[in-house]
């Protein structure tokens, strides 16, 4: 892989935020450029939408947006610089809206997807059956924000019934290995075992990683880089083959341009596809790069 053709798209084609976040990994960046990237982003409510994540168009705030920013915010270390900014997603998170009072969940998606250019995913199905994704995050986020409320059961029930499903999709893990690390990293004691927990999110990975290696960055299909980018926690005992084989990938999914493509269709007649396309090809390409240059330790 060609580590500096992929910073120089990065450069050359991200929008204001993606470089901003680049910038904190990548060139020692300050956190409130990234936080004042972000702002755009988010609403009088508190919450996120505006295509922070480019397949969903809606401009209104929703749970997983939200939820996206948290993470990157975490991830970059800027949460707790973002005082104002996330006292915002707590009122928003607070207020009931999105929230299934009944199931207790935040819906992971919102009636008005549908008005505006969205990917399939993005359409509410009421059928739907709520898994994790994002409140088990979202929930961890306000727990450790020392926010009222049902919080902490809700991330305990979650990690008490991790890993009893048939199946755990790959978007699904990362809401908690976010929660984890939320958790960890603002010393939330009585609410999880940390230990088992990590335990038990490695046993998941295991058995959602893809096997098949021909498919990563072709096909949508659960890679490593999708979950390991340096950090090494959740890294379980059998990874190596699939990070190594990912790795020397890379450099064949490299396009001309530095860049890394997406690797799904939005299933939806909207034309704007083509600008979701190009904004998401940043920020795919950020996600390999902290992949590439920072592989994770041995599991322990």
């Amino acid at each position: 892989m060609d580590v500096q053709k992929a910073k120089g798209f990065i450069k050359n084609n991200a929008r204001a935020v993606e470089r901003a976040e680049f910038a904190c990994y990548f060139e020692n960046g300050p956190a409130a450029a990234f936080i004042e990237a972000l702002r755009p982003y988010q609403n009088p409510d508190g919450g996120f939408g505006h295509a922070l994540e480019p397949d969903n168009w809606n401009p209104a705030s929703s749970p997983v947006t939200t939820n996206d920013a948290i993470g990157r915010l975490f991830k970059a270390g800027a949460l707790e610089e973002a005082g104002e900014m996330t006292a915002g997603m707590v009122r928003y998170l607070t207020s009931g809206s999105s929230f299934d009072q009944e199931r207790q969940r935040w819906l992971f998606a919102i009636d008005s997807n549908k008005d505006h250019p969205h990917a399939a995913w993005w359409e509410r199905k009421p059928e739907d059956i709520p898994n994790w994704n994002p409140s088990v995050s979202l929930a961890a986020f306000l727990v450790c924000m020392e926010t009222p409320g049902p919080w902490r059961e809700l991330v305990a029930e979650a990690f008490a019934g991790l890993g009893q499903s048939e199946e755990e999709s790959g978007d699904s893990v990362k809401c908690f290995m976010l929660a984890w690390q939320l958790l960890k990293h603002y010393n939330i004691q009585g609410v999880i075992d940390f230990g088992q927990a990590r335990d038990t999110i490695r046993a998941v990975l295991a058995g959602a990683i893809c096997p098949d290696t021909a498919k990563y960055g072709v096909e949508y299909a659960p890679s490593p880089s999708w979950f390991f980018q340096g950090d090494s926690t959740f890294l379980f005992n059998g990874a190596a083959p699939l990070i190594q084989a990912e790795r020397a990938a890379l450099p064949k999914l490299q396009l001309e341009d530095g860049g890394f493509d997406i690797t799904w269709q939005w299933y939806t007649p909207y034309p704007e596809f083509q600008q979701a396309r190009d904004w998401w090809r940043p920020r795919v390409t950020l996600e390999k790069l902290l992949f590439f240059t920072a592989p994770p330790a041995p599991a322990t």
